[in-house]
């Protein structure tokens, strides 16, 4: 082994921890995050009276907060954006994985004979992998 390997197995070990600590962050707030969305939507079907689409909309705002809030604090707190800067950026991020679920949620309501609640959980996990890789590169990352 040549001396200098020790120190980047080391490197890459911390690397490695940091990562795995920021995507357990990243699935209990999102998991927290998605739960949010799904019962505030379902609720508004079922309680409210609302088409699935326009709940989806209601469910995706209460959200959001939800979100940001755990992403903020837990999972890209160590990457130090300024709040507004990453509130902005977060909200594009979150917006875009919207408009992701509102359309793949549109097209399996129209084109399956799945229940509404089904679907809506299928696509809210679907969106999860953009939404991770966009917040961590883009969204929560200190402008220098």
């Amino acid at each position: 082994m040549r001396p200098e390997t020790g120190p980047t197995l080391i490197l890459l070990a911390s690397m490695f921890k940091k990562l795995a600590t920021q995507i357990g962050w990243f699935v209990i707030v999102g998991c927290a995050a998605a739960a949010t969305h799904w019962l505030v939507a379902i609720a508004c079907v079922s309680l409210g009276g609302l088409a699935p689409l326009l709940a989806n909309v209601v469910g995706w705002l209460v959200a959001f907060l939800v979100s940001f809030a755990g992403h903020y604090q837990l999972t890209f707190r160590a990457q130090h954006a300024p709040l507004w800067q990453a509130a902005r950026r977060f909200f594009m991020v979150s917006a875009l994985g919207f408009g992701v679920n509102e359309a793949a949620y549109a097209m399996l309501l129209h084109y399956t004979s799945l229940p509404y609640d089904l679907l809506l959980a299928m696509v809210l996990v679907g969106v999860a992998g953009m939404t991770f890789i966009l917040g961590r590169w883009w969204a929560f990352r200190h402008s220098r």
